[in-house]
Formats: structure tokens, C-alpha cells, sequence
């Protein structure tokens, strides 16, 4: 993340804010099933009004830095926000949680501020528990406002907090912010090798061994049916598992020297599609699990011949990615899908199939004149 500083700033305390601030909402629901208010208070003395005011504190850096992404992407229009991979329920997605971290945030604010207004009033359910850093600034001002509108004002901010995190929740598997949970896991099971090294399929390993007589054939041994991937189906578990944790933010798009010079690859519509195309397979399982078949792939229905030919293997888009997530593991398997199953590589391919299975080099010429451009130079002692 922190390769470009500003956003990892913000992002940074919108996470620590967030699931440090899980506390006091974690003593709201306590409240909300025991009808106490504030259980905590009474354990912790004054440190639980120097808690509230820390928790308070980064409440207002959530604010402040959600405002700044919203800018960022909405006012400033960062160019890998623009990009038409987005267009439609992306980018609606995007700014819809923007939307609710921040009516979350000023709702716990105005929750606590009206707290201390009525603590002001002694109320007998709003135990004095002193004033907080941030919301005491306008609770003396809320203080003059009528007993029963400032009840209506904290209940209905704590029931609008406590709700509103709940249905954050139950959007949050249909959102591209499902990456705050899977993340974790993409990063861990990311590959510790070489990012660009292909993997040898065994299969073919083995079918090669047979032919240059350094393995014996098999007969208890299944014969491949296909190669590389076109479906999700084809897919390793590690794609899919990335595929989700896609955070859409573009870094690989905007550093892949494909997408820059106006070819149609894009890394992260290939993660994208390979979600929706997970999605969309899914849904129709459901309905008709003995059929697994729809009539559809993802290779020609989401993802084009021309996108993935376009691809230099550079890994870019894999230094790129924050988390780890590897596009190429996808775009290995569909180019072995297209060279190995629809045998329809381009020409220059295959010359180059060629050339290194006949000169072990990609270029066409003799092996044994390898090494005449060291002929030229001359070896001083």
C-alpha cells in the first residue's frame, strides 16, 4: 500500500479507526440487549472517558480521510478511477461505502454529543461519565435543545449506528470491499517463488518424458481432455479466492505497458470478470445443479483473444497489486487453453515454438554459432 503514500495514508486510518472503534460498538450492543447505558463506564472510571475520546478522535480521521478518497475519486477523478472497467455497479459500489463510513461516522459522533447533553440535563439514564474530546465541542450547544428532543436525537443515532453497521455487513459479500476479510488470506497463500515462473503441468511433463524415453507409459493413466483454463471451472482455487479479493483500485492497469499504449488488457477486468463469470456460473448451478454447463465461458464471453494476446508476461500488474493478487495465473491458463486446446496461437508463436524446440533458442538460427558475437571481444589481462 504504501508504495503511493497518500492513499495508504488514508487508508491506513480508515482501517485502524474502524476496527478500533468495533469496541464501542461492541459495548452499544451490550447496551442495546441488557437496556443499560454505557455498562462499561462503571469498570473503567475516567480511562473510559479518555477511550471514548480516542475512539472519538479517530472517528473524525475516518471522516477526513473518507472525504479525501471521495475527492480522489469523484472531484479529482484519478485517471484509474475513470476507466470504463468501472463503468456501471462498480463505481456505484465504490461511492456507496464511501457514503456509509461517513453517515456511520457522524452518526456516532451526534450519538455521543446528545449523551452529553442529556448527561448535562441529569437524566437519570445518562450517567455522567465527564465530557468527550471531540463530541463535547457542540454539546453544550445541543444542551439547550428540549430533554425529549435530545432522547429522539441519541436513540435514534444509535439505533441508525447499530443498523447501519448491520446492513453494512450484509452488503459487504456483494461488494468489492469484501477485500477488508479476504485479503488477508490472498496474502497468505500468494506464491513465495518467482512471480513469473510458469508451472510445468504434469501432464504434459509426463507426455514429453514418454516421447524422449525417459518415462514409461502408464496404462492405468487417464489422458488429459484438456489444457490451461476457458471457464472458471479450469481455475485454481488461489485465482478465485484473488478474484474476489480484487479491490478494484487499478494500480495493475495503470502500470501495465499494454493497457498504457492502448491495447485492451486490462489486469483488473480480468479479475473482475473472473468474479462476475464465478457469480454468474453460481447462480445458475443453483438452478440447474445435474447441468453444469451454461453455454458460456470465460474465455470468449468475458474475456477476449485480443486482451489476453496482448499480455507481455512483464508483472507489472503483479508488483502492482497491494495484496499480492497475480493476474497471470490467469492469463497462463487461457493462453494454454488457446495454444493447447484451440491450437490457435498467432504465427509468431509458433515460429518461436519452433526455433526453440529445433535450435533450443527463439531465434532461427544454428545452435553452434550461439556464441559468435563473443568472437569480437578481446579479453584483456
Amino acid at each position: 500500500m504504501f508504495s503511493k503514500p497518500i492513499p495508504a495514508f488514508l487508508h491506513f486510518w480508515v482501517y485502524v479507526g474502524f476496527v478500533i472503534i468495533n469496541v464501542e460498538v461492541l459495548e452499544i450492543m451490550i447496551d442495546g440487549l441488557t437496556g443499560h447505558h454505557r455498562i462499561f463506564a462503571p469498570f473503567l472510571g475516567q480511562f473510559y472517558t479518555f477511550a471514548i475520546s480516542f475512539f472519538e478522535c479517530l472517528a473524525v480521521l475516518v471522516l477526513i480521510s473518507v472525504i479525501f478518497l471521495y475527492i480522489r475519486r469523484n472531484v479529482l477523478k484519478i485517471p484509474r478511477f475513470q476507466s470504463s472497467d468501472l463503468n456501471g455497479f462498480p463505481r456505484k459500489d465504490a461511492n456507496i461505502i464511501l457514503y456509509a463510513e461517513i453517515v456511520l461516522m457522524a452518526a456516532l459522533l451526534i450519538m455521543n454529543g446528545a449523551d452529553r447533553a442529556l448527561q448535562l440535563h441529569a437524566n437519570p439514564h445518562y450517567h455522567n461519565v465527564g465530557g468527550f474530546l471531540i463530541s463535547g465541542l457542540f454539546a453544550p450547544e445541543m444542551f439547550y435543545a428540549h430533554e425529549s428532543t435530545l432522547i429522539a436525537i441519541e436513540r435514534g443515532a444509535w439505533w441508525f449506528h447499530l443498523i447501519g453497521i448491520l446492513v453494512y455487513l450484509n452488503y459487504l459479500p456483494f461488494s468489492k470491499h469484501l477485500h477488508i476479510i479476504l485479503s488477508f488470506p490472498n496474502t497468505f497463500y500468494s506464491k513465495l517463488t518467482n512471480q513469473g515462473k510458469m508451472e510445468n503441468m504434469p501432464v504434459i511433463q509426463n507426455e514429453v518424458n514418454i516421447m524422449m524415453g525417459m518415462a514409461e507409459p502408464n496404462p492405468n493413466d487417464v489422458p488429459p481432455t484438456h489444457f490451461g483454463a476457458k471457464d472458471i471451472q479450469d481455475l485454481p482455487w488461489q485465482s478465485i479466492l484473488s478474484a474476489y479479493s480484487c479491490t478494484e483500485c487499478g494500480r495493475c492497469t495503470s502500470a501495465c505497458p499494454a493497457n498504457l499504449t492502448g491495447k485492451k488488457l486490462s489486469p483488473r477486468k480480468i479479475m473482475m470478470d473472473t468474479r462476475d463469470r464465478a457469480e454468474e456460473l453460481g447462480k445458475y448451478l443453483d438452478t440447474k445443479p445435474e447441468n453444469p454447463l451454461d453455454g458460456k465461458s470465460l474465455y470468449g464471453d468475458y474475456i477476449s483473444k485480443e486482451e489476453i494476446l496482448a499480455c507481455t508476461s512483464c508483472q507489472a500488474c503483479v508488483e502492482a497489486c497491494p495484496i499480492n493478487i497475480n493476474p497471470l495465473d490467469i492469463i497462463f491458463q487461457i493462453k494454454r487453453h488457446i495454444i493447447m486446446d484451440e491450437s490457435a496461437a498467432p504465427g509468431l508463436w509458433n515460429n518461436m515454438f519452433t526455433n526453440i524446440e529445433n535450435n533450443q533458442t527463439p531465434w532461427q538460427f544454428n545452435p553452434a554459432d550461439r556464441f559468435n558475437w563473443a568472437e569480437e571481444i578481446t579479453i584483456k589481462n
